[in-house]
């Protein structure tokens, strides 16, 4: 229930639950694919102080909300009444997707619903190199054989996992397809392509057709072929067979053709496949591996803004199974920590509360490798600090590229990483490397972000005397003026929505702070937007969390599109029950488009009655 009104909210937004045709999650945003993206209403969600960013790209409408996305996922799923059936493959009338973004869209929507174990499995296997290397444990303890059995599970078994994903992906039944992939890592194949090592080892033959034997074990494109391949049979089998035998004679059919058809024919062209990939990275990477660790480490955060780093991800785990180690991993690194250093640099330069908290945030989950509220928040909206992290990255990709520096088990690029990159044999050169372009990137790009990656003008609140204009914003109630970094929720403190301030109301009424019109008014009542006639966007949030009542305590006197002057009632609100269910009522009053302007500056003293001024917005 606590992200119901922000479910709905999204939901009305997409363009309702009949226009959805799938929906999945990654670290912190939802990867809708809409039926028809021009029913979607960008403008509108970004002004949801729930929303981060919304992006539209490789035929995804992506929706960033944070570290709580799986909960804001489920309250979706839930509202609009989707299931695990929900097929990511039905085809959207008039679409038009390049093969690329094809690409990307099937291999997001294959690896997504699983990408918090994957990144956990890594980061205990490079917990467990770290122990071994410091001596804490051996690998024959009981101790380290139980957690590598955690770390390896998935990456062992990963032709199962794949197997269900990709069914889901692809539109048929995934357990037809997990059960696909189980016949890949089953004991009797891995016995069987063991016993087919063995000098003078007799060839086996399915139905006079000689078998190659391969051990399938934490591969992924020949599963990925596999379950494609049986979900076309399946929907040939829905055609013709009969309702009353399909439920099992479908299934049936799909296993006992797809099952050897992959041994015999598409696991081996799939392995094949997977070796050229992996060969020709691997040429590349030795003829400048300088030149590729400075493109990659300099374009990695372009392509997660546009949620294009997906494609890279089934080449770094096909390195790790045809050579057992990865350098394209490695190398992303120092583009990670190089918005880090940027987010860093903005906190220790700026002297704005709100930005210093955002930074603050921002840099601990990038450190963990979360990077969107640092590009998103920050570096992006001022540009410089995105360009810096990026030139930090591409310099420090080239000195890890330059040192040769592998990773040994699949992860995601953070500071565990470092631990990945510990050789079997012990530590050397290639990981002093990878540290030393990890902390080059990192410190490059504070430096350069601190001495010039800020603007010049800087947003100081305090009180100054005014000459009421047009970009003047009135206080829409009575009551005690708050800096916006003193709210209590982070989201407005740090001023991922825009510059402005807090009113703690004395008074239950929210009056319009100038002429222009409402521009939306949330089905909670709780929160109003409106636009000047100069183009200036407020945001009125009655109260922090208080969507989570449900517009009891509200009462709206206009609708969305009503033109208002200042001084004209917007909003009732009914103190004593906000404050009798727990709800604080700091009010912030956000200038949504606040990037627009040169600063934003608060004007009133520790009080304000309603009409007085409250902002003043420098162009």
């Amino acid at each position: 229930m606590e992200y119901q009104a922000l479910a709905k909210d999204i939901l009305s937004h997409v363009g309702g639950k009949e226009n959805i045709t799938s929906l999945v999650h990654c670290a912190t945003r939802l990867r809708f694919k809409l039926k028809d993206n021009k029913k979607a209403d960008a403008d509108g969600l970004k002004a949801n102080p729930g929303i981060i960013m919304v992006v539209e790209s490789v035929g995804q409408f992506q929706v960033v909300v944070g570290n709580h996305v799986h909960d804001v996922w489920q309250a979706v799923r839930d509202e609009a009444g989707l299931t695990d059936e929900t097929s990511v493959a039905e085809p959207v009338q008039g679409e038009k997707i390049s093969l690329v973004g094809r690409i990307i869209d099937i291999v997001s929507g294959i690896f997504t619903p699983f990408i918090g174990i994957m990144a956990a499995s890594g980061i205990l296997k490079g917990l467990l190199a770290l122990a071994v290397v410091c001596g804490w444990l051996t690998t024959n303890s009981g101790t380290y054989q139980i957690w590598f059995a955690a770390s390896d599970a998935l990456f062992f078994f990963f032709p199962l996992i794949l197997g269900y994903t990709a069914g889901k992906k692809f539109g048929g039944n995934a357990f037809v397809t997990l059960a696909i992939g189980g016949a890949l890592t089953h004991p009797l194949m891995i016995k069987a392509f063991e016993a087919s090592q063995a000098p003078g080892a007799i060839s086996e033959t399915f139905l006079g057709i000689p078998i190659t034997f391969i051990n399938y074990s934490g591969s992924v494109i020949p599963i990925i072929l596999a379950a494609w391949v049986s979900c076309w049979i399946e929907r040939q089998c829905n055609k013709y067979l009969h309702s009353a035998v399909k439920n099992f004679f479908g299934p049936l059919i799909c296993i006992a053709i797809t099952v050897p058809l992959t041994f015999l024919v598409i696991g081996p062209l799939a392995t094949l496949l997977s070796q050229g990939l992996a060969y020709g990275y691997q040429a590349i990477y030795i003829f400048a591996p300088w030149l590729a660790g400075a493109a990659l480490g300099a374009l990695w955060q372009v392509c997660v803004i546009f949620g294009l780093h997906w494609g890279l991800v089934p080449l770094m785990i096909n390195n790790l199974t045809v050579f057992g180690q990865d350098t394209m991993l490695p190398i992303l690194l120092p583009a990670v920590l190089g918005q880090v250093g940027a987010v860093l640099g903005i906190f220790l330069r700026t002297r704005d509360p709100r930005q210093k908290i955002l930074a603050g945030s921002a840099a601990t989950a990038g450190i963990f490798g979360i990077t969107e509220p640092a590009v998103y928040g920050l570096t992006l909206p001022l540009r410089r600090p995105f360009i810096f992290g990026c030139i930090s990255g591409a310099i420090g990709g080239a000195i890890v590229g330059f040192s040769n520096s592998h990773v040994y088990s699949f992860g995601f690029a953070n500071v565990f990483t470092l631990a990945q990159m510990i050789p079997p044999g012990g530590v050397d050169a290639t990981l002093w490397g990878g540290i030393l372009g990890t902390v080059v990137s990192l410190l490059l790009a504070c430096i350069l972000t601190f001495v010039a990656g800020m603007p010049k003008t800087t947003v100081v609140a305090k009180p100054i005397a005014v000459v009421p204009g047009e970009d003047d914003i009135f206080s829409p109630m009575t009551g005690t003026v708050l800096a916006l970094g003193q709210v209590p929720d982070s989201t407005f403190a740090a001023g991922l929505l825009g510059q402005g301030a807090a009113i703690i109301p004395s008074d239950n009424k929210v009056i319009a702070p100038f002429a222009g019109e409402v521009a939306s008014l949330f089905q909670t009542k709780h929160a109003i937007g409106l636009l000047s006639n100069s183009g200036i966007e407020v945001l009125i949030h009655v109260g922090i969390d208080t969507v989570r009542l449900e517009g009891k305590p509200f009462t709206a006197h206009v609708s969305v599109g009503d033109k208002v002057q200042p001084g004209d009632l917007l909003l009732e609100f009914d103190r004593d029950a906000i404050l009798s269910a727990g709800y604080d009522l700091a009010t912030p009053i956000i200038i949504s488009n606040s990037d627009d302007y040169r600063a934003v500056t608060t004007v009133a003293s520790t009080s304000v009655e309603s009409g007085m001024p409250l902002l003043v917005v420098n162009r």
